[in-house]
């Protein structure tokens, strides 16, 4: 298959990931921008993108919605919010488009819904997009298998002051990876730390802690704590530009693939079905 220009729209396009997804495209030669969109009443709709964010290739104006979209388009990367991305997501199934999706916070009712519509087009869904933060989850797996019941384990995660949901999906993810391989179930696993007299933990827990401060961008941290030894894993985002680029990675990987909901690890080749980098 020849390689060709990858049409890509971008979701909350003024959002701070949506902006750094901008900034993404104009040094990335293998996609064009084809599309920007905005929630209804957003006060820079009309606006030409490259005005607003100084990027002088951009001379597309910022559109209210999925209204108006161009033939042709091959990916729509959305970072927005839950109730936006499945809307966004019906658009894409009906018109046969292939979505990134990093937007986290859904619930249980709206992560089944997305699995049923993510069986309809080819689609990369993940809460982190960086490839550090995914070969953590790896790494994670690993860990918990090697060091087994003997290891008591602790899960903490900072986040800018706007962040909306708690725990962040990476923690979860996390929570869920390494439950996964200790034979738990997440949710009776997790104990998400209060204050007051808490007695002593249970062999079983895994605690999960939140810190909500200043611009963090992001940073997850993944304990085991043994008798006499520790052993920690911890990733720092510096800047949203890494997610960005993994969102790009993440588009370019589903040009040609089967219809299919797919997650970074599948991207990166690290899950069991792409392990080496092809769909099995």
């Amino acid at each position: 298959m020849e390689a060709s220009v990858i049409k890509v729209a971008v979701a909350g396009a003024m959002g701070r990931m949506g902006q750094r997804i901008l900034w993404a495209l104009k040094d990335d030669g293998d996609f064009q921008l084809a599309y920007a969109f905005e929630r209804e009443g957003h006060p820079d709709l009309g606006k030409e993108i490259g005005n607003l964010l100084g990027i002088g290739e951009f001379r597309l104006t910022l559109k209210e919605g999925l209204k108006d979209v161009p033939e042709g388009l091959d990916v729509l990367i959305d970072f927005t919010t839950p109730e936006a991305t499945l809307k966004h997501m019906e658009w894409a199934v009906e018109h046969n488009v292939s979505m990134v999706i990093g937007t986290t916070g859904f619930s249980k009712e709206m992560h089944l819904k997305i699995r049923e519509l993510g069986e309809r087009i080819p689609c990369v869904m993940a809460p982190n997009m960086s490839v550090g933060v995914n070969l953590m989850f790896f790494l994670a797996k690993i860990m918990a298998e090697v060091l087994g019941e003997d290891f008591d384990v602790e899960i903490w995660e900072a986040h800018h002051r706007m962040k909306k949901d708690a725990p962040s999906g990476t923690a979860l993810r996390i929570l869920e990876v390494v439950s996964k391989a200790l034979g738990r179930d997440p949710e009776g696993s997790a104990i998400f730390r209060a204050k007051g007299i808490i007695g002593e933990r249970s062999k079983k827990e895994i605690g999960v802690q939140v810190i909500r401060a200043g611009d963090i961008v992001g940073e997850h941290t993944l304990l085991f704590g043994g008798i006499g030894e520790r052993l920690e894993l911890t990733h720092r985002a510096h800047s949203r530009d890494t997610f960005a680029r993994g969102a790009l990675r993440a588009a370019k990987w589903l040009v040609g693939r089967p219809k299919g909901l797919y997650d970074m690890q599948d991207v990166l080749g690290l899950s069991e079905r792409t392990f080496g980098g092809k769909v099995r």
